[in-house]
């Protein structure tokens, strides 16, 4: 179990610098709340329609598509996969897991704040799914074992990358770099 507070991935709340010399896990964990919090940053300060603005057409990726696809995501690894929960998907909960657009599409019926709230309790569940694991405990996975370690590395990298992507939106958007 990780002794290391995690940073909320709330707009405005200021990224902790992962320890320089932590044990792996708190590595991992610390690594991923920076991305997740780096995420929540590139959406401060925006209203609705901003939010919702789409990069560069022909592309319709937005910050609120990317919190969507965010709660997917933790979902999908830290229940689905890690836990073996039947969880369905968030934004598409009557369609077959593997055919959804993983949250990226935008309804009217869905506000920041409620893919907010979404995105926080996936990731609370994540850390609850985590907190009795050790990194090398398995769950099976296209037809083999998959190590939370692996998870929390996959992870970690499907934030940085997108991430990556809410910087060129929120360029876009307002003109802000560098958060």
């Amino acid at each position: 179990m990780s002794t290391s507070s995690p940073t909320p991935a709330v707009p405005g709340t200021p990224r902790a610098m992962p320890p320089l010399d932590a044990d792996e896990r708190t590595s991992l964990e610390s690594w991923l709340d920076f991305y997740r919090t780096t995420l929540a940053q590139k959406c401060d300060g925006l209203d609705e329609h901003q939010l919702r603005e789409a990069s560069a057409a022909p592309s319709s990726l937005t910050l609120l598509g990317l919190i969507q696809h965010a709660a997917e995501v933790e979902r999908n690894w830290f229940r689905r996969v890690l836990a073996q929960e039947d969880a369905p998907p968030i934004y598409a909960p009557g369609a077959d897991i593997d055919a959804t657009d993983g949250g990226f599409d935008l309804t009217e019926d869905i506000t920041f704040d409620k893919a907010l709230s979404a995105w926080h309790a996936e990731m609370d569940h994540a850390r609850k799914n985590c907190a009795d694991r050790a990194l090398d405990d398995t769950s099976p996975f296209m037809g083999g074992q998959v190590t939370l370690r692996w998870i929390y590395t996959h992870m970690i990298t499907e934030y940085a990358r997108h991430c990556g992507h809410a910087d060129l939106v929120r360029e876009r958007v307002d003109g802000r770099t560098g958060v």
